[in-house]
């Protein structure tokens, strides 16, 4: 059951990237971008969740690369936030 949450949180996550570019493209708003871009590297780190704790064993771990990713769009959130805003 824990693995089919993980697996619809990277699929809800997606949705709201594709929707977020999506919006992008339509209306050209920088912040947008920046924000689908950081759910594009949350779907990233929620598949890796998906990999980690539901099909490999305890004895392997993508912690770090779950937690390095999950960094990385934050920052890029961060990033347009605070030199995209108008």
């Amino acid at each position: 059951m824990a693995s089919l949450v993980y697996l619809l949180g990277a699929l809800v996550t997606a949705t709201c990237c594709i929707l977020l570019l999506r919006g992008f493209a339509r209306s050209r708003s920088r912040l947008l971008l920046w924000s689908g871009l950081c759910f594009g590297g949350l779907t990233i780190s929620n598949a890796l969740l998906f990999i980690d704790l539901g099909v490999l064993g305890p004895e392997q771990s993508l912690y770090m690369w779950r937690l390095g990713t999950a960094a990385a769009a934050m920052l890029l959130l961060v990033y347009g936030l605070v030199f995209e805003s108008e």
